[in-house]
């Protein structure tokens, strides 16, 4: 019986060594990961400025679409009375945009919000046709359309609007490049007149 429990006892401090032996190899290959660690951790700092050398130029050049945009719609600007004064449309943006079929600079992307303003009176054929609108030139009163039905949202139904509740459209218009504002015509609404193009 003692034999067996000194056998026993050997086999016991046998593994406690191998495990103590495999403990210190685990210690000594995590402390040389750290020491690789650290080391590659104090040759970034001298790498980064490199970065940030090139990212600079970049903020001088920010402020240059900043003064293409300025002739953006200001909120409120464009407002006028639709069907009577059952509802309001408002001018959001026209922003020329390029063609994604041809890749030229021709169309103008114009956004609209329509308001019901009545909450009683408005009837099914109170629509406004967002698809039927058309921008002219102040200048030449030449006349641009839609570039293609599904380039808009279609119609807008007031009787399916709430009381003063809103829906956003838009249409796509084509207007050849260099023209920088318009007339703009939505149907069943009164004239816009001397719109600004922003870019």
């Amino acid at each position: 019986m003692s034999t067996f429990l000194s056998g026993v006892a050997v086999l016991l401090s046998t593994l406690a060594l191998g495990c103590s032996g495999y403990a210190a190899y685990e210690v000594f290959t995590l402390r040389q990961t750290l020491n690789a660690t650290s080391t590659a951790s104090n040759t970034i700092p001298t790498q980064v400025p490199s970065p940030t050398a090139t990212t600079s130029p970049q903020a001088t050049v920010s402020p240059s679409p900043a003064s293409a945009t300025s002739s953006a719609i200001s909120p409120g600007q464009f407002v006028q009375p639709a069907f009577g004064k059952k509802a309001e449309v408002e001018l959001l943006s026209a922003k020329r945009i390029k063609d994604p079929e041809t890749g030229n600079r021709d169309v103008v992307n114009l956004q609209m919000r329509i308001r019901r303003l009545a909450t009683d009176g408005v009837v099914g054929s109170d629509i406004i046709s967002v698809a039927s609108t058309t921008a002219r030139n102040p200048d030449t009163s030449v006349t641009y359309k839609g570039v293609a039905l599904n380039r808009s949202t279609g119609s807008v139904s007031l009787f399916q609007v709430r009381p003063q509740a809103s829906a956003d459209a838009y249409i796509w218009l084509r207007v050849p490049d260099g023209i920088n504002n318009l007339d703009i015509f939505v149907p069943d609404t009164a004239a816009f007149k001397n719109v600004p193009i922003s870019f």
